[in-house]
């Protein structure tokens, strides 16, 4: 950490759900030469101004957290930008550290990366075992994109590329955007506003058999901190909780945590998505000491909290 704190550091997406709090990590371990760029003033899909960025920013280490990103209704809407926008964000950022010297490039990818039928627990050696789950390939395989840049460019030019695989995450300050909220944003809203309205009964995707893994977003943070002090190979690592739960609990908790009385109707016509979700963690304790600390329903707890309190603030 200590040598971390000397860096100039450059935050993709730091101002964002996730990299926010990364940000912050890596203050409180001492970095001083952060930049965070704003996608109004530097559209990282685009080669120049990826060029200027670094130009300005000159860093020593990349930590890329920027994506295009969405639940299965927004993947299934945006298939083209979510690979287009994923893909050449990570190529060009990547690319153009190699050129400008950065000493280490962190690179987040997603359990979406996985094959639809991996089998639970998803090890890393799992990933290249067949074709992921069809409502979110395009955005699994671009941001799988990465991996494979940077184990190339680590085979040809020694450059210090690492690849993270988190997990759902979950926290207070996540979108709940019903066009592009996740899984629990998106039912703690859809509940949250049942409630409010007198409705009887809401709505949900699937089946409710399908299991996801959640990640607390505080923790996903401390996980990206320590592997960009502490991790140094070219092999992927899982960052997760260790832990599956099905969406038909999920949303019973979720209703219990908001108050909501109706009944839950399930639209199979729409899809569950990946059938199962959970990783393989033991690599991440073993070479960088990580692992999560906040129980699921603590955090599912805090998340609802907050939502209902900056609900309540905007009115």
């Amino acid at each position: 950490m200590r040598d971390l704190a000397r860096k100039r550091v450059l935050v993709t997406g730091g101002a964002g759900f996730l990299g926010s709090r990364v940000v912050r990590r890596l203050q409180d371990a001492g970095c001083r030469a952060i930049t965070v760029p704003r996608r109004r003033a530097s559209d990282l899909v685009q080669e120049a101004a990826v060029q200027r960025l670094y130009e300005t920013a000159r860093p020593e280490v990349v930590i890329h957290l920027a994506a295009r990103v969405g639940g299965i209704g927004a993947n299934l809407a945006s298939p083209g930008r979510f690979f287009y926008d994923n893909l050449m964000m990570g190529a060009l950022l990547m690319d153009h550290a190699r050129r400008h010297g950065v000493e280490k490039f962190v690179a987040i990818g997603s359990a979406c990366c996985y094959p639809k039928h991996t089998p639970v627990p998803f090890r890393e050696a799992a990933l290249w075992d067949g074709y992921p789950e069809e409502t979110n390939a395009p955005y699994g395989l671009a941001k799988k994109m990465l991996l494979v840049q940077g184990q190339a460019y680590r085979a040809e030019y020694g450059f210090n590329a690492i690849f993270l695989l988190p997990v759902n995450l979950y926290g207070p300050a996540d979108q709940f955007d019903p066009a592009t909220a996740h899984v629990i944003p998106a039912l703690i809203r859809k509940c949250v506003e049942a409630r409010e309205a007198g409705r009887d009964e809401i709505v949900v995707w699937g089946t409710g058999k399908a299991t996801r893994e959640f990640l607390y977003v505080e923790d996903a943070a401390e996980a990206v901190v320590l592997a960009t002090a502490r991790y140094d190979r070219a092999e992927p690592v899982n960052v997760g909780a260790g832990f599956e739960i099905s969406i038909a609990v999920l949303v019973e908790r979720i209703v219990a945590l908001t108050g909501f009385e109706g009944r839950v109707v399930w639209d199979d016509s729409k899809p569950d998505g990946q059938p199962r979700r959970c990783l393989d963690t033991s690599r991440a304790e073993r070479e960088f000491g990580f692992r999560a600390r906040t129980a699921f329903a603590d955090g599912l707890e805090r998340t609802v909290r907050w939502y209902l309190a900056e609900r309540a603030a905007r009115r």
